[in-house]
């Protein structure tokens, strides 16, 4: 369905858009949030205690933290060496999609997962952007992969490997990791018939291994909070380590409770799916659909060559996440593997089964994708901002990549593939090498670390008068901003304030003056908007961080 040779080359473009990625500045809140948590660690050599600031940090455990902290031991801290964790990782998850397509259907599903997974919009993002779906997402699939071949094969090193890739997701980001693997793992079984597996020795050896997989992280929680009732976090005392990540977090998350309520709308991750899920969105309705509509066909009896764990966990995991009244698009990360499988097999269907019209249609289909993504390409690297040479570069190889697919044979198959990588490789290189570093310029905590440096401004004598987070500056400074008041500053010798254009009023209310002063663009880059997009309007919506030397 596609050669070896084609195979790599496709790898290798979308290891190229990684590779772009890793020197683009961390973006606010998470990316630089939790590199500034991981710092700390190194800085201080403490890796038992989680901070977010100089608050303690329950929400998540400790797994992701750890890993980028290694990296920084290694390479120093580094935005680069941020991502480094999160790319092997999602590398890992590529493979295990690979291993799991292979296992339910065959060697060409199984190529086509992995492209079809490492080329997913989300998954690119989120190697660029990196939080905790990246490393989560990673090690589910790999659990799941390895845990279908146990039930498949019986052997106990895929099960032990199945129970450490479970704890290593658990020691990620908690129960949620559990409730991704274990979901499609029903459907498997259900569809299988395979209950008995269930009271297999090795399934309790698999137990044990879990368990010590977690116990680093359970330590480190019993160490921070259950040893210290007397803390208080997020309003509470008596906060147990141990019942928070067994229990109260992902009731938390449903809820909204502590992390607070964004979204109620029941349908917020199907309209998400839309573009999460691009190049690969078209077919992976159709993927679904299809599947949906054979499963009830046959009535739920199990039928050659089909299979209930994707499309049953994505189900699933669709309903319960739908139900939280906290949500983030990349939430939906944890199911693009299934969504991959999926696909991907049903591609291979479709070539095996000889449906040249679907497939000339998905073809069809795959142009036009294609043609959007040179057109926002273009958009962004030409209007949105000024142009340079690398933007009209990158230009020139859209236009060079319009070419080959239009002029390139082979079959119906394997011109949707290679189409749909290429959208994928055209527009994350156009926003790696040109959309991200112009936008990054209207972070002002970055572009405020690199005037820090150039005027030789000693970053322990920066401080602030408010506790809003500045992680951008943090991290290129390599250490968190001080705290103070407007009242206390002034107490303060040879001081550098950075500062809000609210709060330098609230400076000069005091009666302070400054004799130098230094401004930064800021934008919450994360959150987009069509004003800001538009160079005429851009002014109106751009805010100003100030750094100001009293003193």
């Amino acid at each position: 369905m596609i050669s070896r040779t084609r195979f790599w080359i496709l790898i290798g473009l979308i290891l190229l858009v990684y590779l772009a990625g890793m020197f683009v500045t961390l973006f606010e809140n998470d990316s630089a949030q939790f590199a500034v948590m991981a710092m700390r660690m190194v800085q201080e050599n403490d890796f038992i205690n989680l901070f977010k600031g100089p608050e303690e940090y329950l929400d998540k455990p400790h797994l992701h933290y750890w890993l980028a902290a290694l990296s920084f031991k290694i390479f120093g801290i580094h935005d680069w060496a941020y991502r480094i964790p999160a790319i092997l990782v999602t590398l890992l998850g590529g493979w295990s999609c690979y291993g799991l397509g292979k296992t339910l259907y065959n060697q060409d599903a199984g190529k086509i997962a992995a492209l079809i997974f490492l080329s997913a919009q989300t998954i690119v993002l989120s190697v660029i952007d990196v939080r905790t779906d990246a490393v989560l997402t990673g090690f589910t699939v790999f659990a799941l992969w390895q845990l279908v071949l146990f039930f498949e094969r019986k052997t106990l090193i895929n099960i032990v490997m199945g129970a450490i890739g479970a704890g290593l997701a658990f020691s990620t980001k908690g129960q949620i990791a559990l409730v991704v693997i274990a979901l499609p793992l029903l459907c498997y079984l259900a569809y299988s018939r395979k209950w008995k597996l269930l009271l297999d020795w090795r399934v309790l050896v698999a137990l044990l291994v879990f368990a010590l997989t977690i116990t680093p992280m359970l330590y480190a929680y019993y160490q921070q909070f259950d040893l210290h009732p007397e803390k208080v976090i997020r309003g509470k005392a008596n906060r147990t380590g141990f019942r928070f990540i067994f229990w109260e977090q992902s009731f938390e998350r449903l809820s909204g409770e502590g992390v607070g309520q964004n979204s109620s709308d029941y349908f917020f991750f199907f309209h998400t799916f839309l573009w999460v899920f691009l190049p690969w969105t078209v077919i992976g309705l159709a993927a679904y659909g299809s599947r949906v509509k054979r499963i009830i066909r046959n009535r739920f009896q199990r039928v050659k060559g089909a299979e209930l764990l994707t499309v049953g966990g994505i189900t699933l995991i669709f309903i319960l996440i739908s139900f939280a009244q906290f949500k983030l698009p990349h939430y939906l990360n944890i199911t693009i593997p299934l969504f991959a499988v999926l696909t991907a097999a049903y591609l291979v269907w479709l070539r095996n089964e000889n449906r040249e019209k679907a497939l000339r249609i998905f073809r069809n289909v795959q142009y036009g994708i294609l043609g959007l993504c040179f057109i926002v390409a273009v958009l962004l690297t030409q209007f949105v901002f000024e142009a340079g040479i690398l933007e009209g570069l990158i230009l020139s190889v859209s236009i060079a990549i319009l070419v080959y697919v239009i002029v390139e044979k082979s079959t119906l198959s394997g011109k949707i593939i290679t189409t749909a990588v290429l959208s994928a490789v055209l527009l994350n290189l156009s926003l790696n090498l040109g959309f991200y570093p112009s936008l990054l310029k209207y972070e002002a905590g970055a572009t405020m670390a690199e005037i820090v440096k150039e005027n030789n401004i000693p970053p322990e004598r920066i401080y602030k008068i408010s506790d809003g987070h500045t992680w951008a500056l943090d991290f290129y400074i390599r250490q968190p901003i001080k705290i103070t008041t407007a009242q206390a500053v002034a107490d303060l010798e040879d001081v550098w304030v950075y500062a809000t254009e609210k709060e330098l009023l609230e400076l000069q209310n005091q009666g302070l003056q400054w004799k130098k002063q230094f401004s930064a663009d800021q934008f919450r880059i994360t959150r987009l908007q069509a004003r800001f997009l538009n160079p005429e309007t851009r002014n109106e919506v751009i805010r100003k961080r100030h750094l100001v030397y009293l003193k």
